[in-house]
């Protein structure tokens, strides 16, 4: 029998690997950042807050998907008291002619919001769809966005990811 994995399943954990990269640090190494001190469920909100500025910088009509953070572990950390949070949703613009224009409005907008543009530019899939990379190191977020003009509908899909955080003293991680 043969399996077929859909290209956002895969674009997650691809997403997740550039993402922990070093480029949101501090320091020239490839640990991943500190983003604090919080409880799950806070730094869940935070995301979603995150999510949403960026949601207002496409400026164009359109739906998305109705997905909530979620929480993974931190390499090399204990994962009772280390955790960061993820968020991937999607963006299905009113009109096809509206994704590229959503598109280029996120790579001119984000840098003005504090994020840098790490890479911009095709990927390597048979549909070369454009992709979009770029940090927040005051936020201690990364976001991958993909530009899928030939799935149908067309859309574009994002995924964020956070730095490090540390659950308060006495706490534990919360998962979902």
């Amino acid at each position: 029998m043969k399996t077929k994995l859909s290209a956002p399943l895969l674009a997650v954990p691809f997403a997740l690997t550039i993402l922990t990269g070093c480029s949101m640090t501090d320091s020239d190494s490839d640990e991943i950042p500190s983003a604090g001190t919080s409880t799950s469920s806070d730094a869940s909100d935070v995301m979603e807050k995150v999510s949403s500025g960026i949601y207002d910088l496409i400026g164009v009509r359109g739906k998305t998907s109705d997905t909530r953070p979620g929480v993974m572990d931190c390499s090399d950390k204990d994962a009772k008291t280390y955790f960061r949070v993820f968020h991937p949703w999607s963006f299905y613009p009113a009109s096809a002619s509206d994704l590229s224009v959503a598109m280029e409005r996120l790579k001119t907008e984000l840098p003005k919001k504090g994020w840098k543009i790490v890479s911009h530019g095709p990927d390597t899939s048979k549909n070369k769809n454009i992709t979009l990379i770029a940090d927040n190191d005051k936020l201690k977020v990364g976001v991958h966005i993909v530009q899928m003009a030939k799935n149908d509908p067309p859309k574009l899909s994002l995924d964020l990811v956070s730095g490090c955080y540390k659950v308060p003293d006495g706490e534990e991680v919360e998962r979902f």
